[in-house]
């Protein structure tokens, strides 16, 4: 799905070959904290993109670019980030605004974040996709598993995964029941296939379901009975929806940017 052979690569591919697809940097802008933006359409950002075939094109001042925040892209380069941030990572789908920029910009605000930080932002959602389609050796795992090696091959170091994602899970109570199991899997492989025992996630609590799921409050159920080591929880529930009743508005994305800021924060 990604236009780079990369997507595919096998967990064993030695890191020197990783090495070479990435794009170097300055060293002033290489990222010294990475973040992984995973899960599906509210985490790719549909803010201002929910009317006809494209994105409304406007940015708040949250969102803005900084040279202090990067983006890794499709290609496996670090770029400096602007929105729509999961454009050619997002595919097939229109995609605006989303929670990361406004999270990189409250995080480099706060007092707490290192001097002279700069952020990297490894988009990897997929619009649609039922955690499922996150298992270990799936596409989407190992595409996402490979763009988070190539994002450290450098100085920086993977600070977080922001995860929002389960609104494909509220269409049938099958996959509602076994959220909280598969999501628990989910972090077990990631951390082990990124020898990071202790990974901080932030898991998103859905405010929404994909094609009006009657399972919404099932899914928030089993997110919540997640039980794991440095799991913190943000829920977006309350924070305005577009026309579409399944999206989140673009001021909802700047909001859940700084909820999510906040979580991390709270941690350091």
């Amino acid at each position: 799905m990604e236009p780079v052979a990369a997507t595919m690569l096998p967990r064993a591919l030695p890191i020197l070959l990783l090495l070479a697809a990435a794009v170097t940097v300055s060293a002033e802008r290489a990222p010294t904290l990475v973040f992984i933006l995973a899960g599906q359409s509210n985490m790719g950002g549909r803010g201002g993109a929910t009317v006809g075939d494209r994105w409304d094109g406007v940015v708040p001042p949250e969102c803005a670019p900084s040279p202090r925040t990067l983006r890794l892209s499709p290609s496996l380069r670090w770029e400096e980030a602007r929105e729509p941030l999961h454009a050619g990572v997002d595919i097939g789908n229109v995609v605006g605004v989303g929670p990361g920029m406004p999270f990189a910009h409250a995080l480099l605000r706060s007092p707490a974040c290192p001097r002279g930080a700069v952020v990297g932002l490894v988009p990897c959602a997929q619009g649609g996709t039922p955690i499922v389609n996150w298992t270990r050796g799936s596409e989407m795992y190992e595409r996402m598993v490979t763009r988070a090696r190539v994002a450290v091959a450098g100085t920086g170091r993977i600070a977080a995964l922001l995860w929002f994602q389960g609104e494909a899970d509220a269409m049938r109570r099958e996959d509602a029941v076994a959220y909280a199991g598969r999501m628990e899997a989910f972090v077990r492989d990631v951390r082990r296939d990124l020898a990071m025992p202790n990974l901080l996630v932030i898991q998103v609590g859905i405010a929404t379901a994909q094609n009006q799921g009657k399972w919404l409050d099932l899914v928030r159920k089993q997110q919540r009975a997640v039980r794991m080591p440095n799991l913190k929880y943000v829920d977006a529930m309350g924070l305005p929806l577009a026309n579409d009743i399944t999206h989140l508005t673009t001021q909802a994305q700047v909001r859940l940017g700084k909820m999510l800021a906040d979580a991390y924060i709270a941690t350091l």
